[in-house]
């Protein structure tokens, strides 16, 4: 699981910047700052939990297991569904996508519970549990 998490931090850092690089070049002119504002904090987040993926990549090779998968597969899913529907509503003005947006943020949340969880889990059962 650590290099398909790898792979997929990797893949998601990539679509961060060149969805912030996008932002801030062409839609800040079109957008109103208020949208702008809500891009903002889409890719800032998609970013945040890119790298948190990249973490988790590291947390499968040293404690393997459900909890740690499930963390990847939370930042993944979480980070389209939130970032993606706030994107989407953007660009869009589907106002309706906001209502998708906290779906996402419930699995980023569990993303990091589950890392919580690990930690605790390897702290019980010692080093490389």
């Amino acid at each position: 699981m650590s290099r398909t998490f790898l792979i997929l931090g990797g893949l998601l850092g990539t679509l961060a910047v060149a969805a912030g690089a996008f932002g801030s070049h062409i839609l800040k002119r079109s957008l109103s700052a208020e949208v702008f504002a809500i891009f903002e904090v889409a890719a800032r987040y998609h970013m945040y939990h890119s790298l948190a993926l990249l973490g988790t990549a590291w947390a499968a090779d040293r404690w393997p297991g459900r909890a740690t998968t499930a963390a990847g597969y939370c930042f993944l899913a979480g980070t389209i569904v939130f970032s993606g529907s706030l994107y989407l509503l953007c660009l869009t003005d589907a106002r309706w996508l906001g209502a998708v947006t906290p779906v996402g943020g419930l699995a980023l949340i569990g993303g990091w519970l589950c890392l919580i969880a690990v930690a605790w889990r390897s702290r019980e059962n010692g080093p490389g549990a």
